[in-house]
């Protein structure tokens, strides 16, 4: 498959450019999860960002790139991509229109429209909500930031790599969330492109995932996008991608899923022996340890992604109430 070349200096360079924007990653060892397997595991608190989530980098690197006089900015998103943009494009001083579908929830509205964006909720998947996100780009002018499928994304969450090789530079195993590839793709490539051997393993959910799909299709495919614990991982890869699926097949060694009762668990470790509050996509690398889907290496690296989940559901889930998606 052909593709846009990401390099190493891209991402570097994207590092220098958010900066000034962004709160660096803070790792910390985890004592409980370190005890449990006997080896060394870390966890990377990237919830800590100012969004409450990663998409910041991305989204940062993306708009401090626009064009002088660009009418507005637009996305699709499942929630913390549109945070991140609205937040972004704030900063800059443009308008920013966020489509949405019905699946995301509505702390994640709110926490967008608080931030001065406008909102446009469209079907039931994130490919119809696109259809709108097309029509402003076509018909007013606005320039389409995605999610994960621009060069300028993935540079951005690659630097979350960079901060992790120079914070623990013998590290071998990563541990990072998986929806449509632009948050591992950038941290594979900054990381493997320094050091090779390096395991990075892609986890998501049994719920609707559409980059793993796509990579056991050998091509990108559409899923039924299903409501799940890890709403942010929804949404599908598009049928002509041709940046993530790539590399995500050539640099990520492997794709885990779990299931809801396995992220829940995810969550409710992170609550009471990390005292960390996760939404479920950010809880999914401690959910696959704990599952045994994932064998630690040495000195192993878990992406805490993000916090932004329904704090009355987050209730329910540690306290293993029911509870409805």
């Amino acid at each position: 498959m052909t593709r846009p070349e990401i390099g190493l200096a891209d991402i570097q360079a994207a590092r220098s450019r958010i900066a000034p924007h962004i709160v660096p990653l803070r790792i910390t060892p985890s004592a409980s999860l370190s005890r449990q397997f006997d080896k060394e595991i870390l966890l990377a608190h990237e919830y800590l960002q100012t969004t409450g989530a990663f998409k910041l980098r991305g989204a940062m690197n993306s708009v401090l790139q626009l064009e002088p006089g660009t009418t507005g900015v637009t996305a699709v998103s499942t929630g913390n991509h549109g945070r991140a943009l609205a937040y972004s494009a704030r900063q800059a001083g443009v308008p920013c229109i966020i489509c949405m579908s019905e699946l995301v929830p509505q702390n994640k509205l709110e926490a967008i429209r608080a931030l001065g964006a406008e909102t446009r909720i469209f079907g039931k998947s994130q490919d119809e909500a696109e259809v709108e996100a097309k029509r402003l780009v076509n018909e007013e002018g606005y320039t389409m930031i995605p999610p994960f499928e621009h060069p300028h994304v993935i540079a951005g969450q690659g630097t979350l790599g960079l901060e992790m090789l120079e914070q623990v530079p013998d590290l071998d195993t990563v541990l990072v969330q998986l929806s449509g590839g632009g948050l591992v793709s950038g941290i594979a490539l900054a990381i493997k492109l320094q050091k090779p051997d390096v395991r990075i393993v892609a986890i998501s959910m049994e719920r609707g995932c559409a980059m793993y799909a796509s990579q056991q299709a050998g091509k990108p495919v559409e899923v039924e996008e299903l409501p799940t614990l890890a709403d942010s991982l929804g949404g599908g890869i598009g049928l002509d991608n041709r940046l993530t699926f790539g590399i995500v097949h050539d640099y990520v060694d492997q794709l885990v899923l779990l299931g809801e009762e396995e992220i829940a668990d995810g969550i409710r470790h992170a609550y009471f022996n990390e005292q960390v509050i996760l939404e479920g996509g950010g809880a999914v690398g401690i959910g696959a340890l704990l599952a045994g889907k994932v064998t630690p290496g040495n000195k192993t690296i878990v992406l805490l992604s993000g916090k932004n989940i329904d704090m009355e559901l987050h209730r329910k889930i540690v306290n293993h109430e029911d509870y409805e998606l």
